[in-house]
């Protein structure tokens, strides 16, 4: 299966990359980085090329385009060159919900439809971050049918995907959604044993396709990359590997 580089380079030599055409899942605690991997991940893609949609639903674009010249990144000119598209839909839940208030009104349902809909012809790759706010007051079983639905829909348009869920959103829904994406990280933190020092840490909780080290990488945020994995695939024997 073809890969797409996802610009970290620790996590490009573990596990070669993502499988194009697929799906995979971000999880983690707040603070561990998830917006910055995907931001990683949507410039990498735009340097390889690749026509890059940014979904946000938490950020408006001004601040992700902060987050990323924080890092060196130049957003602002990957959008000028048509590269890079960034979608915001803050500001239409922000309307949703005021109206919803004036009229007294209980939260509608999530929808992913909407999100479906506002993905360019064109678009190659797609992170969106993060479907937290389109799960309001849906049930495990809604929410199985739309997320199933959302990753056939990127699927056939052969389009790439990171998508993003927050802690919240992935306590109540993270098993339901491991079933349909092709690949899954998730991010968090824990005390070193042997330092007393807390640390960051990824755990490649499914690849398809790929073969995958069983114990956890540790990782900083910083750097050109932002996100650079401080145990890398050169510390890791053949017997800490699963296929």
């Amino acid at each position: 299966m073809e890969r797409m580089r996802i610009g970290i380079s620790g996590l490009d030599d573990t596990i070669g990359g993502f499988p194009m055409g697929r799906s995979v899942l971000i999880t983690g605690e707040p603070g561990c980085g998830k917006t910055i991997f995907g931001l990683r991940f949507a410039i990498s893609s735009c340097m390889e090329g690749y026509h890059t949609v940014y979904i946000t639903a938490e950020e408006d674009a001004s601040d992700l385009h902060i987050q990323a010249n924080s890092f060196g990144w130049n957003t602002q000119e990957l959008e000028e060159k048509g590269l890079l598209n960034f979608i915001e839909l803050t500001g239409i839940r922000a309307r949703i919900t005021e109206a919803e208030l004036s009229m007294d009104m209980d939260p509608m349902k999530g929808n992913f439809t909407k999100i479906i809909h506002d993905i360019p012809p064109e678009a190659e790759v797609v992170v969106i971050d993060s479907l937290g706010g389109y799960t309001a007051k849906l049930t495990p079983y809604e929410f199985r049918n739309q997320f199933d639905l959302l990753v056939y829909e990127l699927k056939q348009r052969g389009i790439t995907s990171v998508i993003i869920l927050d802690s919240a959103t992935s306590k109540e829904f993270n098993e339901l959604a491991l079933f349909s994406v092709y690949g899954a990280i998730k991010l968090g933190r824990r005390e070193n044993p042997y330092t007393g020092r807390r640390e960051r840490i990824m755990d490649i909780v499914k690849m398809r396709s790929t073969r995958t080290p069983l114990q956890f990488l540790t990782y900083e945020i910083g750097g050109e990359e932002g996100i650079m994995i401080t145990e890398g695939k050169e510390e890791i024997s053949e017997d800490d590997f699963q296929v």
